[in-house]
């Protein structure tokens, strides 16, 4: 148990030394950094306007579908380019997986064209 305990130990070091290099480095900017805040550094800076409404309001339903249409082509993607290296080594069995997962991205995509989600107004 102990031997399997001190392999271990270089995570435990680099955890130590991570936490307390962040720690340091965090007190340094509080100590050293200029902290003065004026009108301008205070503005909206990431859209050049202050807000004008709630932020808690209610999106279209089409901001949701577009971004499962995102999910389902950015899965499709993460997947099908490992599958395609190891597909001589994974046989009928990995190709028929694949064809079924497949199948259900195209039933995703299908709902989604069914919905609308395409065509944006």
């Amino acid at each position: 148990m102990d031997a399997m305990l001190r392999e271990y130990l270089p995570i435990l070091v680099f955890l130590v030394i991570a936490i307390g290099l962040s720690v340091v480095m965090i007190g340094a900017s509080l100590v050293a950094g200029p902290q003065r805040p004026d009108p301008v550094k205070l503005s909206a800076y990431e859209c050049g306007f202050e807000a004008f409404a709630d932020a808690r309001t209610q999106f279209d339903v089409r901001f949701y579908l577009v971004s499962i249409l995102f999910i389902i082509f950015d899965l499709e993607v993460a997947f099908l380019f490992p599958w395609a290296i190891v597909l001589g080594d994974v046989g009928m069995f990995g190709f028929w997986s694949m064809m079924v997962f497949l199948g259900v991205l195209t039933v995703g995509f299908i709902y989604e064209w069914n919905k609308g989600a395409l065509e944006w107004e």
